[in-house]
């Protein structure tokens, strides 16, 4: 039986339902021998907004400004929410699920489950609408502006398309020769890879 990450992520995302969790991104690496499966979870949208009107409530009572964020100033959103028990009880019970079902047939592997952390990688449009006016970095398929690394701050995202304010960040190496505009539009289809910039 052949390994299906599709199965996979569809069980992952049906046992993290049951836990109020969303599974972000799934990763699998290795061979016949060593293999690890990776699931980056947190917290559904109800459980994040919760814990937004939490910060907000403590913010305002520490500081009387309301706004959500944390002690260093990162935005509430941009925390996945998820505790070791979290990770502990899912990886359990999606553990289980993975042998009964025999989703990951052969040899031994290691199941690897956590947060996305604050420097997340973005993967569907629904990453780029919730991230809007954050720091990200892009690396593109094929060059724009003779460039295929970018630095900036997520601006807007619409019919596919992001929008950098390069003008955010100071650029370096090709990035910055290539700077002709202080915005830029890249469509979701050139992305290569694309994730969030702690600002801290």
């Amino acid at each position: 039986m052949a390994l299906n990450l599709d199965t996979i992520r569809a069980t992952a995302d049906r046992v993290a339902a049951s836990h109020h969790l969303e599974v972000v991104d799934l990763e699998f690496q290795g061979g016949a021998k060593f293999r690890t499966l990776r699931i980056f979870i947190e917290k559904n949208a109800e459980e994040r907004a919760k814990l937004a009107v939490k910060a907000s409530a403590e913010a305002a009572e520490t500081e009387g400004d309301g706004v959500p964020t944390l002690p260093k100033g990162i935005p509430v959103e941009m925390l996945s929410g998820v505790t070791h028990e979290d990770c502990a009880t899912f990886a359990r019970d999606f553990g289980t699920v993975l042998d009964v079902e025999d989703l990951m047939p052969g040899a031994e592997y290691t199941l690897e489950v956590s947060s996305p952390g604050l420097e997340r990688k973005l993967t569907r449009p629904e990453d780029y609408r919730r991230f809007t006016g954050s720091l990200v970095k892009v690396q593109t398929f094929s060059p724009v502006n003779d460039n295929r690394n970018w630095q900036g701050r997520l601006t807007g995202f619409a019919g596919d398309v992001l929008t950098l304010d390069l003008a955010a960040v100071k650029q370096k190496g090709k990035a910055k020769k290539a700077v002709i505009a202080t915005v830029i539009e890249i469509p979701l289809a050139n992305v290569e890879k694309a994730q969030l910039v702690a600002e801290l």
